[in-house]
């Protein structure tokens, strides 16, 4: 069996820098190591629409937006396959059959569902689409036979439910799915990256995002504005490492190279830490430090994206691409599902020809 990657993104808004570093950037690299057979990237239009059905134009507009950040950062229609999830009817017939294997119960318990709930007020009020979610994604990852699916900390519950799917219908229909495995981001400061008001996840609902796409002073001025420690209120004060938003965000994007570029009075991140934390360094200082660390970092995804959107068309035609060959994968794995279920009555010979002896 090849090695198969199956990951993407919510089309809610332009994708940010939590994206980046928790997935976006990982999956470039494992593109390019070219230790997989298949990778299929795709925009998830279809979950975007359970708590977004009141507002499809927003969805709408952003497939393109994920497109081009995908494109700028680095992924290539040519060793990827980008497509669009509502394109690929399977998806839904497969989510619908999988339903029955999973009780109300055990999607309550769900720890993503229960948090994405309460940021967005749901309460009694869920859809059904959003409440199934992790029946949905499933789908997405096993309709493609994924082995890997490279996601964030926060997916890990959802790639739970997806195992527990995928051995009751073994178990009951026989073998024929197959179970993937999580990769999670190496450098921990990436597995969930702060937002800028130091709130616990960046997101674009909390409007508090650095996004790929954002101009040079737009970074500028989000960084120097970003939450630091609340009681480093003078230079010589000492400060707090463990929960700085700024720091975590040098911890994900800093290397040693970039002091001798931008702050040559330290050899590593290590003795920047040293230095706020007995005092005698302001955060000034250090967000200007971690602005040339980003900038360095989102300048050619800037660059990439602003070429790229001079050929909107040929956006389109990617995603089209993209989309017809997803559907022929997904297609032969809804076969493969059918047969194991038995519900492959038109082309099961077995089964006519048992019908034609019980009514002779």
């Amino acid at each position: 069996m090849g090695k198969i990657i199956l990951t993407g993104d919510r089309p809610t808004g332009r994708l940010h820098v939590g994206h980046y570093v928790g997935s976006l950037k990982r999956r470039v690299e494992l593109q390019n190591s070219g230790q997989y057979d298949e990778i299929y990237i795709m925009i998830a239009d279809a979950q975007a629409l359970t708590d977004n059905a009141d507002n499809p134009e927003k969805v709408r507009q952003n497939i393109i937006e994920v497109a081009l950040d995908y494109l700028a950062c680095g992924l290539d229609p040519a060793k990827s396959t980008l497509f669009v999830q509502s394109q690929i009817s399977e998806l839904c017939e497969l989510s619908f059959y999988y339903m029955n294997l999973v009780t109300v119960s055990r999607l309550q318990r769900n720890p993503t569902v229960k948090s994405e709930i309460q940021m967005r007020n749901f309460e009694a009020s869920i859809p059904v689409g959003f409440f199934t979610y992790p029946i949905s994604q499933a789908a997405d990852i096993t309709a493609f036979k994924a082995t890997t699916v490279p996601v964030g900390e926060d997916q890990l519950p959802m790639l739970e439910q997806t195992k527990e799917i995928v051995r009751k219908f073994n178990s009951v229909y026989g073998e024929t799915l197959v179970e993937p495995d999580i990769l999670l981001p190496d450098n921990k400061a990436c597995l969930r990256l702060p937002g800028i008001d130091g709130k616990a996840k960046m997101s674009k609902s909390l409007n508090n995002c650095i996004y790929l796409s954002d101009s040079e002073d737009e970074v500028k001025q989000k960084i120097m504005s970003m939450f630091t420690d609340p009681n480093h209120l003078k230079v010589s004060d000492p400060g707090q490492v463990e929960g700085n938003p700024v720091f975590i965000y040098l911890d994900a994007f800093c290397r040693d190279e970039h002091f001798e570029r931008y702050l040559p009075d330290y050899q590593c991140l290590d003795e920047l830490k040293a230095h706020y934390t007995r005092g005698g360094l302001g955060d000034v200082k250090v967000k200007r430090f971690l602005n040339s660390v980003l900038q360095e970092e989102l300048e050619p995804i800037r660059s990439r994206r602003k070429e790229f959107e001079k050929d909107i068309p040929e956006i389109f035609r990617i995603l089209k691409e993209g989309s017809q060959k997803a559907h022929e994968t997904a297609a032969k794995t809804l076969t493969d599902v059918k047969n194991a279920m038995k519900i492959n009555y038109f082309e099961d010979m077995e089964l006519i020809n048992q019908q034609v002896e019980k009514f002779k």
